[in-house]
Parts: C-alpha cells; structure tokens; sequence
C-alpha cells in the first residue's frame, strides 16, 4: 500500500517522482537483502551469492575485472569476493589460456549446487511475498522494472 495518494503523486515535479521510485527501489533492495542474507546457505553473503548466479545465467569463464564491471564494483572489492568464493570451494580461479596476466573464474559444481540450495532456501521468503502483492501485480511490475533496468545499465557512464 502506497503512502502517498496518486493524486499528490501527479501534483509532485518529476524530479521528486523519480527521486521517490529510486528511493523505493533502493529500500526495497536494503530490505531484500537483509532477509535473502539471513537464509542464504554456507554463510554466503548477498555479492557472493550474486556472483554464483550470474554465472549460472549468463555463463561463467569471465574476468574479475568483467565481473567488477557488472557488478560495478571495484576490483579489489571483486578480488576479495572472489577469494571468499573460491575457499569455500564454489569457484575457481585460473591463469587465461590467452593471455597470461589475466584469470578466468569458472563456477564449480559445489558452486552451482550453493546456488541452487540458495533458492530453495529462499523458497518460504519468496512465497510469503503473496502477501504482499499478488502474482498478476509482480508480473506487471517486472516488465516496467527491466526496462529501468536495461536504461540504467545503458546509460551508467554518462557524465552530465
């Protein structure tokens, strides 16, 4: 349920209605992550579970530095994630076949299955979103989300 009535919504200048969809968004995340982290299995943070996901999705042997652009994280902060992933054995890490300086990260199997266990630990939180909000009304919101989603991600290097 909204706290703001639509009618005020209209009245408000634009700047102020998306400054208060950022504002929801990153709240909602703050709050998602707070209760994904408590059920997360092996001790997996959120990054480090984000991680594993996205090499499920979008397939691994990619860089650190790759992976720091995608996550927009340092490299540092990558590296350190990285190497908390690779000790508890759900990812590795090798010296490129085609370049010699850089490395590779590959997701393990005990990585994959981390994943996989991570979801289904998530299961109960992700059904108790009913709650909330129908099916029909996630499903409308997604569509509209993917889209900020892609603009965002298209225009994060933008200066002005």
């Amino acid at each position: 349920m909204s706290d703001t009535p639509p009618e005020e919504l209209a009245a408000l200048p634009d700047e102020a209605v998306f400054f208060r969809l950022f504002n929801e968004i990153g709240i909602i995340q703050q709050l998602a992550t707070s209760a994904f982290e408590k059920i997360l299995p092996h001790g997996l943070t959120q990054a480090q579970f984000n991680i594993l996901n996205h090499c499920v999705r979008l397939g691994d042997d990619k860089t650190p530095a790759q992976l720091a652009a995608a996550f927009q994280v340092t490299r540092g902060t990558m590296t350190s994630t990285l190497a908390r992933l690779e000790q508890k054995g759900f990812i590795c890490v090798e010296p490129s076949k085609t370049d010699g300086r850089s490395k590779r990260v590959f997701l393990t199997e005990s990585g994959r299955q981390a994943r996989e266990e991570g979801l289904r630990q998530a299961a109960p939180l992700l059904n108790r979103t009913r709650e909330a909000m129908s099916r029909e009304k996630a499903e409308g919101l997604i569509g509209p989300l993917s889209e900020l989603r892609a603009w965002m991600d298209a225009d994060r290097d933008r200066q002005d």
